[in-house]
């Protein structure tokens, strides 16, 4: 069992771009809604990328959490879907700007696009794919934890605002033993003057289903893969819905042992 300590929330006004995409977003109806589910789990993986490449040259980025991965959580009692990784995390000042009061580069460009009837689905090319998560749901909350800061909690219903909140966890060395686990939150303590509220939550846990069961591309032998697999590692560097026309497999071996393709689109991006 873990004590919560959550600090006093913070709000914050979306900037006003990202404000008319949100509102854009829910009050226009779309069909392929589950696209969010792909952006999502993107923006995971780019945090994977980035807290990987970073542990190569500090071993110590990973010392949190050796696994890397990404996990999704159904959870059909309460309504809603868990996206959990273990990227790199997010500050505080990282929750601020990127998800709320610095527009992306793309945000006006996108809302043009759908404006002009462009799929909802092609979000994810302008940089704010985190906002479709907004096609399905009513209120979004991100917990994250950057090994440079302490975990925050962003949530907002999209009405304008956000919120940010400190989130402070602590073991509870008295509490009952971990093997009893359920999924019911109990509020123990408030403390009126610091505007805090301390809960104890009893763990729960989950069964794994691993979906992605083949070994990378990168890790095997050009004779082991085939042109589909190709053409789904390139739609995913590229976001191009059209498959490649010509890659180019190479490795080199030496003092730096590297793998490395090259892929020939069938249209210039030009």
């Amino acid at each position: 069992m873990v004590d919560v300590q959550m600090g006093e929330a913070e709000t914050f006004a979306f900037q006003a771009e990202i404000n008319q995409l949100l509102s854009l977003i829910i009050n226009t109806f779309y069909s392929n809604k589950e696209i969010f589910l792909r952006e999502l789990i993107s923006n995971s993986s780019d945090a994977l990328d980035k807290i990987r490449f970073e542990s190569l040259t500090d071993k110590s980025k990973l010392d949190a959490q050796p696994e890397l991965f990404i996990r999704l959580v159904p959870d059909k009692t309460n309504n809603t879907l868990s996206i959990i990784d273990s990227g790199i995390g997010m500050t505080k000042a990282d929750l601020v700007n990127n998800l709320g009061t610095i527009a992306r580069s793309g945000t006006k460009e996108f809302m043009e696009a759908l404006q002009a009837g462009a799929d909802v689905s092609m979000i994810g090319q302008f940089g704010v794919g985190f906002y479709s998560a907004y096609l399905v749901a009513e209120r979004v909350v991100v917990t994250t934890k950057h090994n440079d800061d302490e975990q925050y909690v962003w949530e907002s219903q999209a009405g304008g605002s956000f919120t940010t909140t400190e989130k402070e966890v602590s073991d509870d060395e008295d509490d009952e033993p971990k093997k009893e686990k359920e999924g019911d939150i109990e509020e123990v303590d408030e403390e009126k003057e610091s505007k805090s509220k301390k809960k104890k939550i009893k763990e729960v846990s989950h069964e794994w289903q691993l979906i992605n069961k083949q070994k990378p591309i990168w890790l095997r032998k050009p004779e082991e893969i085939t042109r589909e697999e190709y053409a789904s590692f390139y739609k995913s560097l590229t976001n191009d819905w059209e498959d490649h026309l010509a890659v180019k497999h190479f490795s080199v071996e030496g003092q730096l042992e590297f793998q490395g393709y090259s892929f020939c689109a069938e249209e210039s991006s030009i």
